[in-house]
C-alpha cells in the first residue's frame, strides 16, 4: 500500500528510525525489537510509523499475530543492516583511536589456538601498548563492513580475493605421542592397523576438506605401479583398531598429545610440537601435499593505522619462520607479489 503525503519527502530519514526498522525487520516482532533496543513497544511502533510517513510507503504488513515485510521493506533491509554495521564499526574505531590502540583479528578456532595464540606473547613484549582482540570463528566475515582489521583464512587459492597474501601452504602427516609409539611402534603403514586413527569427523562432507582424511592419505600411497611396503596391499587390508572423530584440528592434535591414537595432522599447526618432541612423526616419508593454504587479508580502511600495520608485519615475519620450519616451497601460482 502506498501512502499519499501532501508533498514529496526529500530530507534524510532519522538513524533512530532506521535502527527501529532494522530490529523489527530482523525479528518480525515489535516486542522483541523493543527489548533489543531497550524501548517500549509503543515507542518502536511510533518510530516505524514515522519512518513510513517519511518514505511514503508501507514497510510492514501488520496482521493479528504476525508482521511481514512488504516489498519496499525487503528492499530497505538489504541496505540498513550493512549501513548500520559500518556506522557502528566506524564509531568504535574513532573511540579506540581516542584511547588505547587495538587490532581486531578474525580466524578459525583451531588456527587461533594452535598457531596464533602461542606466538602472541612475543608481539605483546614488543608492543605493550597495542591490544589484540581475536574473534575465533569458522564463519568468514565481510572485511568491508565488519569490525575487524585482519583475517587469517584457510582456503584453496581460488576461494580468496586477489589481494590475499599467502602465509604458507601445508602438508599432512601422521603424528603420535612418543610414549604411545614406545608401546606400539609404527614403522610401516600396515602398523596403523593396530592403532586408533584420529581425523576430522565432518571432512568427508565438505569440499576440499576431504584432503584431511585418512582415506585420502592412504589412497595417495596406493597409486598404480609396483606394490611397495605399505602400498596398495596394505591399504586393501588395513582396518584400524578403532576410529576417533573430532570437529576441530586442535581437538585432533590434543587427542594425539594425550596418547589416544595417531592423528593425521596439518604440519604447520604441529611443527613446534614435533620440534620439541611432544609429538613424533613415525612415517616422515609419507607426507602429502594439501591444496589448502593459509592466507592473510586486510580490511582496506584499517591499513592506515600504525598498530594494524605493525601486527600485519609481525604476522608476515612469523609466517616466514613457519615456512622455513616446514620446508614450504609454494606454488608460484599462489604467490602474492609481497612474497
Amino acid at each position: 500500500m502506498t501512502l499519499t503525503p501532501s508533498h514529496p519527502r526529500s530530507r534524510p530519514v532519522s538513524v533512530g528510525h532506521l535502527r527501529a526498522f532494522d530490529a523489527v525487520a530482523r525479528h518480525l516482532n515489535f516486542r522483541a525489537a523493543a527489548e533489543e533496543l531497550s524501548l517500549t513497544q509503543s515507542a518502536v511502533s511510533r518510530q516505524i510509523q514515522a519512518l513510513e510517513d517519511e518514505i511514503g510507503v508501507r514497510l510492514f504488513s501488520r496482521h493479528t499475530r504476525a508482521v511481514e515485510l512488504t516489498g519496499a521493506g525487503t528492499l530497505l533491509l538489504r541496505t540498513t543492516g550493512q549501513a548500520l554495521e559500518r556506522l557502528d564499526a566506524t564509531v568504535r574505531q574513532i573511540r579506540q583511536s581516542a584511547g588505547r590502540r587495538s587490532v581486531a583479528v578474525t580466524t578459525s578456532a583451531s588456527f587461533a589456538s594452535m598457531w596464533l595464540i602461542p606466538r602472541l606473547e612475543a608481539f605483546q613484549r614488543e608492543h605493550p601498548d597495542i591490544d589484540i582482540r581475536i574473534d575465533a570463528s569458522d564463519v568468514a566475515v565481510d572485511l568491508t563492513t565488519a569490525d575487524v582489521d585482519l583475517a587469517l583464512r584457510y582456503a584453496v587459492p581460488q576461494a580468496v580475493p586477489a589481494q590475499a597474501i599467502r602465509l604458507f601452504g601445508e602438508q599432512l602427516t601422521p603424528v603420535a605421542s612418543p610414549w604411545l609409539l614406545r608401546a606400539r611402534p609404527i614403522h610401516r603403514i600396515e602398523d596403523l592397523a593396530d592403532c586408533t586413527l584420529i581425523e576430522a569427523g565432518d571432512a568427508h562432507r565438505t569440499r576440499h576438506l576431504e584432503w584431511l582424511t585418512w582415506q585420502r592419505w592412504l589412497d595417495t600411497h596406493t597409486s598404480p605401479g609396483p606394490v611397495r611396503p605399505g602400498g596398495r596391499a596394505a591399504r586393501e587390508r588395513l582396518s584400524p583398531k578403532r576410529w576417533l572423530y573430532f570437529n576441530y584440528a586442535h581437538q585432533i592434535v590434543q587427542a594425539a598429545l594425550t596418547g589416544q591414537g595417531v592423528a593425521l595432522a596439518r604440519l604447520p599447526l604441529v611443527a613446534e610440537s614435533l620440534q620439541c618432541g611432544d609429538l613424533v612423526e613415525p612415517l616422515p616419508s609419507t607426507r602429502i601435499e594439501s591444496p589448502l593454504v593459509y592466507w592473510l587479508l586486510s580490511a582496506p580502511r584499517s591499513l592506515e593505522r600504525p598498530e594494524v600495520k605493525a601486527f600485519r608485519d609481525w604476522l608476515l615475519a612469523q609466517a616466514a619462520v613457519t615456512r622455513e620450519t616446514i620446508g614450504d616451497v609454494p606454488d608460484p601460482d599462489t604467490l602474492d607479489p609481497m612474497d
